[in-house]
């Protein structure tokens, strides 16, 4: 997924993925397709499974204003902390953002 969008920023939750990213050459249905296919044959490699790992559908959110963006990566990078999983988002690993400034979301 390199070379198709912009990670803007990730979350990993255990029963879902919030993924903020910029769009480069290729259709937002066809960037789901792609990871989705990818990750799941690595999920299943990794695990000695076969199947489905993602449900059918994904939830989109277009941004319109560039004010929106710093507070959805905010909302992203909560996500952890809203859910009770950890008390300090320092705590939780599988997330990342670029806006990540001496281990704060500016």
């Amino acid at each position: 997924m390199q070379n198709k969008v912009d990670t803007i920023c990730y979350t990993l939750m255990p029963d879902h993925l919030h993924w903020l990213f910029q769009l480069k050459d290729l259709p937002l249905a066809d960037v789901m397709k792609q990871y989705k296919s990818i990750t799941t044959v690595k999920i299943n490699k990794l695990n000695c499974t076969t199947g489905p790992v993602w449900q059918q559908n994904y939830f989109e959110h277009q941004l319109r204003a560039e004010d929106d963006l710093i507070n959805q990566a905010r909302y992203i990078v909560s996500n952890p902390l809203r859910a009770g999983l950890v008390n300090d988002v320092g705590e939780y690993p599988f997330w990342d953002c670029v806006y990540l400034c001496d281990g704060e979301l500016k």
